[in-house]
């Protein structure tokens, strides 16, 4: 085996090892943004940002957690199901997850497009 073929061959087990390694960093990733979209569906009705607010992003112009639940409760916005979640290939500490929803108690015909981001040492809903 000539140099050129030791080098790719290293290199290809490199990369599926990077991947291997990724895969579970990532659909932990994932799992987390999905679990963070569930805890803040499951907490709304509740309307108490003492518990809604730590799963909300704050800062960088976000609303405050008062004028989201209003704003959501306006709307009568919920949670149907959660369809998937994928990291955001632009940013790794940032999740998009794809679910169904209901506004005024009908369903969505469309999925609904929520962004969890990392913020500190948890992980929060950007609405």
């Amino acid at each position: 085996m000539g140099r050129r073929a030791v080098r790719h061959a290293v290199g290809a087990a490199g990369l599926w090892l990077a991947a291997v390694g990724c895969t579970s960093t990532t659909s932990s990733k994932a799992e987390a943004g999905e679990a963070a979209v569930r805890r803040f569906f499951q907490a709304l009705p509740s309307g108490d940002c003492a518990v809604l607010g730590p799963l909300l992003v704050t800062g960088q112009g976000a609303p405050s957690c008062e004028e989201t639940v209003k704003d959501l409760h306006e709307h009568g916005m919920g949670l149907v199901d959660v369809l998937d979640a994928k990291v955001d290939g632009r940013d790794p500490d940032a999740v998009v997850v794809r679910a169904r929803v209901s506004q005024g108690g009908r369903e969505r015909a469309e999925p609904f497009l929520f962004r969890v981001e990392r913020q500190g040492d948890g992980w929060r809903l950007r609405l």
